[in-house]
């Protein structure tokens, strides 16, 4: 049995639980690989062609631990064998460029993302970002590179560039607004797509959006050609508003919303 790795960024991603939310947040936030193994399943039938994954440890808090996540790759790729599993390296302020490098390293999974500025704080490749690179490229990792400004556009250029890895096609996750409350405006999309067109460049691009905000940000990431990610990590609301009761009716109702499938 061999990963699911499409040529093309899927049209709809699902995070059902990211690095933050617990069960107080939503019951049906899932934090065993048993719940995201069961949730992908659900979401994979309700139209989510990927998963972006996230592994908690005992206490339920978020972890880059190598076992986990090749323990959760293992019952992912049996349950859901043409779903793409994208494992996170996010920092969440507790990791460090070297800790993100090392879980890449270590799992080789089918598909990562990988947070530009948090890998290079400094925005300015070394010699071992490079090398990560090359090897994810050349193992056949699919990578998304996960872009919270417009500015993130010229980093990862550069990155690639010295990495000698072709910039036209790349996939990427324009992050807009924040976990934290910031307001996901959806004018803040058509910044990123000017930059790409400042660098003539074509990214194969999807955005995320937080809270009340998201579905607005949705609706203009679509009418502009690109992909979308939604689930719990990012909001628990419905389309209509109402709180979504778990990840798979959220996914069910968006595709049908944006006729994605």
């Amino acid at each position: 049995m061999a990963f699911f790795q499409p040529d093309k960024l899927p049209s709809l991603m699902v995070a059902p639980n990211g690095a933050r939310k617990v069960k107080k947040d939503h019951p049906e936030v899932p934090l065993t690989i048993k719940e995201t193994v069961e949730v992908a399943k659900n979401c994979f039938e309700a139209g989510a062609k990927a998963i972006h994954l996230h592994v908690r440890n005992d206490k339920g808090e978020h972890v880059l631990d190598a076992g986990l996540y090749k323990e959760a790759l293992k019952e992912l790729e049996f349950q859901v064998p043409n779903m793409h599993i994208q494992v996170t390296t996010e920092a969440i302020g507790k990791y460090s460029p070297d800790d993100m490098r090392k879980l890449a390293y270590d799992v080789t999974p089918p598909g990562t993302s990988i947070g530009t500025s948090e890998l290079i704080p400094s925005r300015k490749p070394t010699i071992e970002d490079i090398k990560l690179y090359r090897y994810l490229t050349e193992a056949g990792t699919k990578i998304q590179h996960i872009l919270y400004n417009p500015d993130d556009i010229d980093l990862l250029i550069d990155l690639l560039k010295k990495s000698e890895i072709p910039v036209d096609g790349v996939w990427c996750l324009f992050v807009i607004g924040h976990y934290s409350g910031k307001i996901s405006y959806p004018k803040k999309i058509p910044e990123f797509i000017e930059k790409m067109r400042a660098n003539s460049v074509n990214f194969d691009w999807s955005i995320c959006a937080f809270g009340k905000e998201e579905m607005s940000c949705l609706e203009k990431a679509v009418s502009l050609g690109g992909k979308i990610r939604v689930g719990f990590e990012n909001s628990l609301f419905m389309p209509d508003g109402e709180i979504a009761p778990d990840n798979h009716s959220k996914i069910k109702a968006v595709n049908k919303l944006f006729n994605l499938s």
